[in-house]
């Protein structure tokens, strides 16, 4: 079994990338929304991704691992995953991408939850407690906030969208850690998500009436990027990186992708920040860097 080494520049500089994508792909949601339902275009986008999957599990000679029993998990974290993307979608309708992406990647504290009561050797420490402490504040700090006039007095409920597909995202992460999908291949459970998402999120989008396509430059560019970039391109990279280094040092610095998020929503959007939110942000995003980053921190402290 391959030792992953200490992150160094390159990890830093692919890291940065994946969470500007990361952070992005909200805005892109939210800026082709005129044009194509962010439901549908999440279907679609998890289409398209399941299709580049099964051609590089063909190129690799990959074969589907036939566990007994793993079409269970295997059902439920494509549920999950779809369940968490029809509440991104649906939640953008209501609230802002900067406010989607900072609720939604409260997922790390969720899942720290659930693997903690299930697995004896993802116990929670007291750095990690306190993180979640914190967190938790921000979330209700970022809810205090007043509500924008542009999303007609239901921002928080987009908002509360986004933290439930936190859970959603997280209950995926702790189903595929506590069952035998841990035994599989990491490409077969990304599979098993992007074929649930595309089944339940089409049909989601055909029953609310939001089954449309406008093939405006825009639409397409953010379907392209959903696809190729974010659903399939960052997923291998960050497989690679997992793969190479120590997986607590890179996780640690996904923290970058709320505040690019932010960043994103406001310059080219020109989505309002409460002060509020800004300082539920900034408490969330030290709380995840606590959680996923206790052990770094702590070696860094000892030095």
């Amino acid at each position: 079994m391959q030792v992953g080494k200490p992150v160094d520049g390159r990890a830093v500089g692919l890291m940065t990338v994946l969470c500007a994508i990361w952070g992005f792909q909200q805005v892109t949601l939210k800026a082709a929304a005129p044009d194509v339902a962010p439901v549908f275009q999440l279907a679609l986008r998890s289409a398209g991704a399941a299709v580049l999957v099964l051609l590089l599990m063909y190129f690799r000679r990959e074969r589907p691992t036939a566990l007994p029993g793993l079409w269970r998990p295997g059902l439920a974290v494509g549920v999950l995953f779809a369940l968490e993307f029809l509440l991104v979608g649906e939640g953008l309708r209501h609230t802002t991408a900067s406010h989607m992406v900072v609720f939604l990647y409260t997922a790390p504290i969720f899942a720290a939850l659930g693997l903690h009561y299930f697995l004896p050797h993802e116990r929670l420490n007291r750095l990690q407690w306190l993180g979640i402490l914190i967190a938790f504040g921000g979330t209700a700090a970022a809810f205090s906030g007043k509500l924008a006039e542009s999303t007609g007095g239901y921002q928080w409920f987009g908002d509360l969208l986004g933290v439930l597909g936190a859970i959603a995202w997280a209950a995926t992460t702790v189903t595929a850690r506590c069952t035998r999908l841990a035994q599989t291949s990491a490409t077969q459970v990304l599979l098993y998500q992007l074929v649930g998402a595309f089944v339940l999120l089409l049909a989601a989008s055909l029953l609310t009436g939001q089954a449309y396509f406008k093939p405006t430059p825009v639409a397409i560019a953010s379907l392209v990027f959903q696809v190729l970039v974010v659903s399939f391109g960052s997923f291998l990279i960050w497989f690679w990186l997992l793969g190479h280094y120590l997986a607590s040092r890179v996780g640690v610095l996904s923290f970058m992708t709320p505040l690019f998020g932010v960043v994103f929503g406001v310059v080219l959007l020109g989505e309002p920040l409460e002060p509020a939110f800004i300082v539920g942000a900034a408490l969330v995003m030290t709380g995840i860097l606590l959680v996923s980053g206790h052990g770094y921190l702590k070696r860094l402290g000892r030095r």
